[in-house]
């Protein structure tokens, strides 16, 4: 997806006499003028009226913010849904790839040494032992899990929408045994089932006697910060728990009835979460 570029600033002193340091409105309106490239051009004046009317600056900025996300959501809304038919015909090849056969707890944990821990305990370990690597991980419940598993079976191919600075990204997710498989929407749509992988989810069922799941996911540092594969899990598992019904409907819709489905409503379901 093409990115805004921000022309730089070739006169940055405009802005260093009149900075209202304690507004935090200011300074984040500030940051947001700063990525428009016409921000130089008009740089003294935006100076000046934020010097000799700070509140009618701020209003201006917020108006001009609100124009430019209606924009963008008009920009997402013209996207030609035909480009999703292709993600119904998910990777055959990966019922074939040993690469996704599932994995096996013990070749990234111990578990010899949480077998006499209960769940509380070997949930607080999980936690402690990917604190500092760059993976994402949870404890999930066992009954919840295996609503999701379900899930995953009636409905292997999904979609979310990722923020990003200029809008949103679509990510296809794909579901095979315990793994879960996200790819970007244009990668796949070019190079289909050898389009790489963003991020790989696995859950760990070894402990599942004991009423929890583990999950760990790995991810692209090339494609994804750690709080954008984050952001791919919760909705994952937000869709695919069954709990929401709106998000529900709109999982078995992208299923049974997808002439129906409308992508603009993951993009309202992910801006009412971020809303509460």
């Amino acid at each position: 997806m093409k990115r805004l570029i921000s022309t730089p600033l070739k006169h940055p002193q405009y802005f260093t006499r009149n900075i209202m340091t304690t507004s935090s409105r200011s300074e984040k309106a500030l940051e947001n003028l700063q990525k428009n490239p016409y921000f130089e051009k008009y740089a003294e004046r935006i100076a000046t009226l934020q010097k000799t009317s700070p509140e009618e600056f701020l209003r201006k900025v917020e108006e001009q913010q609100k124009k430019q996300n209606v924009e963008n959501k008009k920009k997402f809304a013209s996207v030609d849904t035909r480009q999703f038919s292709s993600v119904l015909n998910p990777k055959d090849n990966l019922k074939n790839d040993a690469a996704v056969e599932d994995k096996k707890l013990n070749d990234i944990f111990k578990v010899d040494l949480v077998k006499d821990k209960n769940a509380s305990e070997v949930q607080i370990i999980w936690e402690e032992y990917h604190k500092n690597k760059e993976v994402i991980s949870a404890t999930i419940p066992n009954d919840l899990y295996t609503k999701i598993q379900q899930n995953m079976k009636k409905h292997p191919t999904f979609l979310f929408p990722l923020p990003r600075s200029e809008g949103y990204e679509y990510v296809m997710c794909q579901s095979y045994g315990h793994a879960v498989h996200f790819t970007p929407l244009l990668a796949y749509q070019v190079h289909q089932e050898n389009a790489p992988e963003c991020l790989t989810m696995v859950h760990y069922t070894e402990l599942s006697e004991k009423g929890i799941i583990l999950m760990r996911g790995e991810y692209d540092k090339n494609v994804l910060t750690g709080k954008e594969a984050q952001c791919l899990a919760n909705q994952f598992q937000m869709y695919y728990n069954g709990k929401d019904e709106n998000k529900f409907k709109l999982l078995e819709s992208f299923t049974k009835t997808p002439d129906s489905f409308k992508h603009m409503d993951l993009i309202t379901e992910l801006e009412n979460i971020q809303l509460v």
